[in-house]
């Protein structure tokens, strides 16, 4: 976005291993800085690439023993466990293990710039689910159960946008974005005639939804496309389908989703990908949001009620999803 007004703050920056924005309107001057700050604390507590996270010592617990985790990571595990149920297990943080197996067990770049391994893991199984963990409320305590393993890399940027950009309006800025790597949340009155507008880096999204005009909210995206790499002279990618435990094949490039909180849009996506373009667009619709699925074959495939946030002719420097 080109931002005309001075008083405008827009800075970018990496964290939680992807490209970060924070834009603010009005507020005190150093509000990026704790926005940064913020984030970089969030990271800090659920990254799976750190070995002393608050998440890489949950995930190190044995499996019957309680863990006294923070209010944000025990939040965070309550939604990623409703998630699961709300969409009968479409979205299931419970991956981390296999992720690692299909060789996603490092940070991105570092995967992408290894030395491709040469088989893929002698057997894919389904992932464990949420069904076994255990939260209590009053002592903030998590209990895993057998085998279980969290990866909240897509909820935790999605719910870390959330809680930055709730911290901007709190703060007083007339309007604020928050984008962590395409999970997208605005608050307050945007630069376009008082909304929001965002577009992708896909072409076939582009070329035939534009832009999507909305005011506050989020937007989030599901993709194949990005993270990809090779593993045993095939290429694989970083959703999987929870019943087989490998990289989905559900005949979808993308899907991208429109709704209240950038976490639970972030969900959503991910849910839509695993049960492909018809199912997915149903689950969707289903839970009263907006949002399209792009199919293997190009073709895109809309929520009913999309067209009130198309923008579809080509839009000036918006934001990106």
């Amino acid at each position: 976005m080109v931002i005309a007004e001075t008083s405008w703050v827009d800075r970018t920056f990496r964290v939680m291993g992807t490209n970060a924005r924070v834009l603010a309107l009005g507020g005190a001057p150093e509000i990026v800085d704790r926005a940064q700050d913020r984030l970089a604390d969030l990271e800090q507590l659920w990254s799976r690439f750190r070995p002393d996270s608050e998440l890489s010592l949950l995930n190190a617990a044995a499996a019957e023993r309680p863990v006294v985790v923070s209010r944000l990571t025990f939040t965070l595990i309550a939604h990623a466990v409703e998630a699961w149920r709300r969409t009968a297990g479409r979205f299931d943080p419970t991956g981390l293990a296999a992720l690692q197996s299909w060789g996603y067990d490092r940070d991105f770049p570092s995967v992408t710039g290894a030395a491709a391994p040469t088989s893929v893991p002698h057997e894919s199984v389904p992932l464990t689910g949420c069904g076994e963990i255990r939260m209590d409320p009053i002592v903030r305590s998590v209990t895993l159960g057998p085998g279980v393993q969290l990866d909240l890399g897509g909820i935790g940027k999605g719910f870390a946008a959330d809680l930055v950009a709730q911290d901007l309006a709190e703060a007083g800025v007339t309007a604020g974005c928050v984008d962590l790597g395409g999970d997208l949340r605005v608050v307050g009155s945007g630069p376009y005639d008082g909304a929001w507008r965002a577009t992708f880096d896909d072409p076939v999204a582009m070329a035939q939804i534009g832009s999507l005009r909305f005011g506050a909210g989020a937007v989030a995206t599901s993709t194949r496309l990005k993270r990809r790499w090779r593993r045993g002279g095939h290429e694989v990618h970083h959703l999987l389908d929870p019943h087989t435990g490998a990289p989905a094949a559900s005949g979808v490039a993308s899907v991208t989703v429109l709704a209240g909180a950038a976490w639970w849009a972030e969900v959503l996506a991910k849910a839509a990908f695993v049960a492909g373009p018809r199912d997915g667009v149903a689950l969707l619709e289903a839970e009263g949001v907006d949002g399209f699925v792009v199919r293997d074959d190009g073709v895109v495939v809309e929520t009913a009620r999309l067209d009130q946030f198309c923008v579809r002719e080509e839009p000036v420097a918006p934001l990106r999803s």
